[in-house]
């Protein structure tokens, strides 16, 4: 059941995302429900071995290169996915903090 509620709040919170920031844009739920599947899969695995991969960035840049990253791994998922297009940098960054905050709040209420 926890997986179905964390698919749920991932849907939300990338559809919301799609739904106020002006260079995400999602064809259907159909690519919604991909697109979050996809992005949890993406972040479990191709993220860490980023992470790794940048530490000595991160480390230089205080933490910030991985504000970076996240937006990757949304730019990234929107590359493999037809139908998820992401216009640009901001737009993916903006659309990741969308969707942690979102994902936060969704996480404290339930």
């Amino acid at each position: 059941m926890s997986l179905l509620i964390r698919i749920v709040v991932g849907m939300i919170s990338l559809g919301l995302a799609a739904y106020l920031v002006p260079g995400i844009h999602i064809r259907g739920w159909f690519t919604l429900l991909l697109a979050s599947l996809l992005l949890g899969i993406v972040n479990a695995v191709v993220k860490p071995i980023l992470v790794l991969l940048t530490f000595p960035i991160t480390l230089l840049t205080l933490g910030l290169f991985l504000l970076v990253l996240n937006a990757a791994m949304l730019g990234l998922v929107a590359w493999m996915l037809p139908g998820f297009a992401i216009s640009g940098f901001f737009s993916a960054l903006l659309g990741w903090l969308v969707m942690v905050l979102v994902g936060a709040v969704l996480n404290r209420l339930l």
